[in-house]
């Protein structure tokens, strides 16, 4: 069996931009752990990768700055078995991207395109959420926002992670420098936390519970790190997690979810739809090799579990 492991960041994907060191690192270390978890396999595979050659990869093939990445990813797609591509869904890049590889007709470990643009949206995905009844904050366009009390989130609706996210105290007018396309939610306390979850054929798998190290430094949010497999869960994060994936048809494979542990009860602060950096801590976190859970690589598998332990990743 042929593999190609397709990750953005690493793989080309930015090859005319600056690439942000931070941004590289943390996108290697899903990279990393993909390739070492592929490799761990009863009968491990052919793997086909790419990097970018300011990042050079021992086997993989370097994408120059006149090359184009996706003409080489979809050459290198129809000689592969089975894709398994991870990128930010910013931009529609992610959904683009897959929309590509499944047009080979090619087995792709990925969520559809239109679950990936759903969750690429914040205002969709709350919208979604709702119809569902699925605990969630509530989010609004800046621009059309009922008045909100208290604390207040504002962020880009069409970004992931921390990215632009800026918190204003109570009093404090919500006016960050870009207002175009940015939504606003009321700031919700609780413990930051990450649900890792596998979906396969509609039904939802909930993997580890991870919390989530957010600082604040003037009113800009940031994620200094993960703890994986920080806590155990008494059935309802796993309720959470088959309700979030019911109420968005079409996310398959690894998934995050971001949440908040309030004193009530967990609410969704969003979706990602792919591998998310905890990725990098799952195969201690859970005792055993992730990539075996996947229907598309499970046959022949049988390890013995090893003892679970929590995770810690530093990202800054």
């Amino acid at each position: 069996m042929r593999v190609l492991v397709l990750e953005y960041v690493t793989g080309g994907g930015m090859r005319r931009e600056a690439l942000p060191p931070s941004l590289a690192a943390e996108a290697a270390l899903i990279r990393d752990a993909m390739l070492a978890d592929l490799a761990a396999l009863p009968s491990p595979p052919e793997i086909l990768t790419t990097c970018d050659e300011r990042l050079p990869l021992e086997g993989a093939i370097p994408v120059g700055l006149h090359a184009s990445a996706w003409v080489l990813w979809r050459t290198l797609a129809d000689d592969a078995d089975l894709i398994w591509p991870v990128a930010p869904e910013t931009g529609g890049i992610l959904a683009d991207l897959v929309r590509m590889l499944a047009a080979t007709g090619k087995p792709v470990l990925a969520s559809t395109p239109e679950a990936i643009l759903i969750a690429t949206s914040k205002l969709e995905t709350a919208r979604r959420l709702a119809l569902a009844g699925v605990p969630h904050i509530p989010t609004y366009p800046l621009a059309d926002a009922p008045e909100i009390p208290g604390a207040r989130i504002t962020k880009p609706d069409d970004g992931a992670g921390c990215e632009a996210t800026f918190l204003w105290p109570a009093g404090v007018p919500a006016a960050p420098e870009a207002t175009e396309g940015v939504v606003i939610q009321a700031y919700v306390e609780g413990d930051a936390a990450s649900l890792t979850v596998l979906v396969a054929a509609g039904e939802a798998r909930l993997l580890c519970v991870n919390r989530q190290h957010i600082t604040v430094r003037d009113g800009r949010l940031s994620l200094s790190g993960l703890t994986v497999g920080a806590q155990a869960d008494d059935g309802r994060l796993a309720s959470l997690a088959r309700a979030v994936v019911a109420a968005c048809p079409g996310l398959d494979g690894f998934i995050g979810i971001d949440i908040i542990l309030t004193a009530a009860r967990p609410v969704v602060v969003e979706i990602n739809p792919r591998l998310t950096t905890a990725y990098a801590g799952l195969r201690q976190a859970l005792g055993l090799n992730p990539a075996t859970l996947l229907p598309a690589l499970a046959a022949g598998t049988g390890e013995a579990p090893l003892h679970p332990a929590t995770v810690e990743l530093a990202l800054a």
